[in-house]
């Protein structure tokens, strides 16, 4: 047993809130941040089967991809469908927590757990979400205490570069003060100049990180009065989240051949594809969801072939202009994925924080499409 915070919070560290789209509405959308829970279900969307799925379980919290809420309501009453579903997953103590667009363009989020799946070679990010700037945060702290300072700070997202944390570069030096009156100096004594062996610590924090690392640095920090510089830095860090992923295949293989391998690693019987069957495929891009918008910008970088779902008729001429390859994966079935990937994070954060809590995946099949 937990609490939904706890749970929501482990969410976000994956896949932080400040990352999804402006117009996108994630997180806890009903229930209480301070609501116990002993069972988890996760599904792409919701709706009454699935909550009514959620009571016959005994769930306390739905994950789930799609927003129950995304444009404002109103109302909430039992006259709209939306509505109602609130008002019977609010009777029964159901909460319910959302992670769309911010968990497709985490840097471990959906689009590379999909693309994963086809073991590319220095994968890489189709449309990268870049929002706000890189600084460089410089602290001194007394010999000994330099693993405690920069932990903490690198706890809460200092130098973090690429697929490394932790990063920072260290110099030794001696530190000089003199504590006046009304101090109460960690080391030396008030009114004699105290010299102390210091080390200089200097890592790398995104914008959005920043007062966070900064108030673990003067938390963690044994002095009295933190000597540190912030400065904003022009060389941007590659970027880490955002939309799609792009990459080499290990060895090129025909359309044909891929189209088979998708079909058996998503267990379709069917996809709409567009291109050359027996043309070669070297470099892919993956996109979840709807991503015919990326078509473009997939040729543009040399890409053979674009996966991806909601392929419309003139998107798909498009494509053939370009000279690109195409599979339309289907919204739901490129998404649904969404399930194994939070059930297994989970579980491997509950394991590691010593947490019982039971996680089940929705038997309700959400797909309003069905192929005859």
């Amino acid at each position: 047993m937990s609490r939904v915070r706890i749970v929501t919070d482990m969410i976000e560290k994956l896949s932080p809130k400040n990352i999804a789209f402006s117009w996108d509405n994630v997180g806890l959308q009903v229930g209480s941040p301070e609501a116990i829970v002993g069972k988890i279900l996760i599904c792409l969307d919701v709706n009454e089967k699935v909550i009514d799925e959620a009571i016959n379980k005994g769930v306390q919290l739905i994950i789930c991809h799609h927003p129950l809420i995304f444009k404002p309501l109103k109302n909430i009453t039992n006259e709209s469908y939306r509505g109602s579903l609130i008002i019977k997953a609010i009777q029964n103590n159901i909460n319910i927590y959302t992670a769309h667009t911010n968990i497709d363009g985490a840097e471990n989020g959906l689009n590379a757990y999909i693309g994963s799946m086809f073991n590319l070679k220095n994968p890489s990010i189709l449309d990268p979400i870049v929002d706000g700037s890189i600084y460089k945060v410089t602290v001194f702290v007394p010999k000994g205490y330099e693993e405690a300072v920069s932990n903490e700070m690198a706890n809460v997202g200092a130098g973090h570069i690429g697929n490394y944390s932790h990063c920072t570069f260290r110099t030794s030096g001696e530190g000089t003060f003199m504590a006046l009156e009304d101090t109460n100096p960690f080391i030396g004594k008030k009114n004699e100049l105290a010299k102390v062996e210091e080390t200089k610590i200097e890592t790398v924090v995104h914008e959005k990180y920043l007062r966070n690392v900064l108030d673990a640095m003067i938390k963690a920090h044994p002095y009295e009065e933190v000597a540190y510089d912030v400065y904003k830095l022009e060389n941007p860090l590659k970027p880490t989240v955002g939309i799609g992923r792009v990459g080499i295949l290990e060895s090129p293989l025909l359309f044909k051949a891929i189209i088979e391998n998708v079909k058996k690693s998503f267990e379709i019987s069917h996809l709409k594809v567009v291109g050359n069957l027996n043309g070669i495929i070297k470099k892919i891009a993956i996109v979840n969801g709807s991503g015919s918008e990326y078509i473009s910008r997939a040729a543009k970088l040399g890409c053979d072939l674009l996966i991806t779902g909601d392929v419309k008729y003139h998107d798909a001429q498009l494509a053939e202009e370009l000279n690109i390859n195409l599979i339309d994966l289907g919204h739901y079935e490129s998404e649904i994925l969404f399930n194994n990937l939070i059930e297994k994070y989970l579980n491997q954060q509950f394991i590691k924080e010593n947490i019982n809590i039971e996680i089940i995946k929705s038997e309700v099949n959400g797909n309003p499409f069905t192929v005859v």
